[in-house]
């Protein structure tokens, strides 16, 4: 288990003040809190069963979307890991995912934010050993933006935006006449 939000092992077991909880890919190799754990090829993957993004409607409201993929029940986010040992020597262990420039799929649905258009470096089958154990080429090879015809969405409740709720219901479809099949829902509603 780990602390999602690395803290770099420099910082002292202390959270820096800004967020760390996604890394761009374009910065994974220069950044401050990255280029440590890449260069020492500290990668890992954190399994999921789909996200969340928020798509801002005409209305000016933002709509939380579900995103699963059709190929993979669980999928696993390309991520990068730290330790870090605080001044009294208790160890945390934390990570980050690798964010990229979103596909078309995605393009239509993450449209609001500091960082809009961008998606989670999301691992196929045959990437994830090569994302692990390879050498700096082929780790970087495993990062490409999933396939679009192997990803689904659907809006769910703006139950979502608040961490007191968590329960099933936050990954039910909010029009409940959608299809059983997930390939046959509406991107964006």
């Amino acid at each position: 288990m780990m602390r999602w939000g690395l803290i770099p092992y420099f910082a002292k077991g202390v959270p820096p003040s800004y967020s760390t909880i996604n890394a761009t890919i374009e910065n994974m190799d220069r950044g401050a809190a990255w280029r440590g754990p890449w260069s020492r090829a500290q990668r890992c993957i954190m399994p999921a069963t789909g996200f969340y993004e928020w798509h801002l409607g005409g209305d000016g409201k933002k709509n939380p979307h579900l995103i699963k993929l059709a190929d993979q029940e669980i999928f696993g986010f390309a991520a990068l890991w730290d330790r870090s040992r605080t001044d009294t020597g208790t160890v945390i262990e934390s990570c980050a995912i690798i964010t990229m420039p979103g596909n078309d799929f995605m393009r239509q649905i993450h449209n609001t934010g500091a960082h809009p258009f961008r998606m989670p470096a999301l691992l196929t089958k045959a990437d994830r050993e090569p994302w692990l154990t390879g050498n700096v080429a082929e780790a970087k090879a495993a990062l490409k933006p999933y396939l679009q015809e192997y990803m689904v969405a659907y809006q769910v409740s703006t139950r979502v935006n608040s961490p007191r709720n968590n329960d099933a219901a936050l990954i039910e479809p909010v029009d409940t006449k959608i299809a059983k099949d997930p390939r046959q829902m509406p991107l964006i509603q």
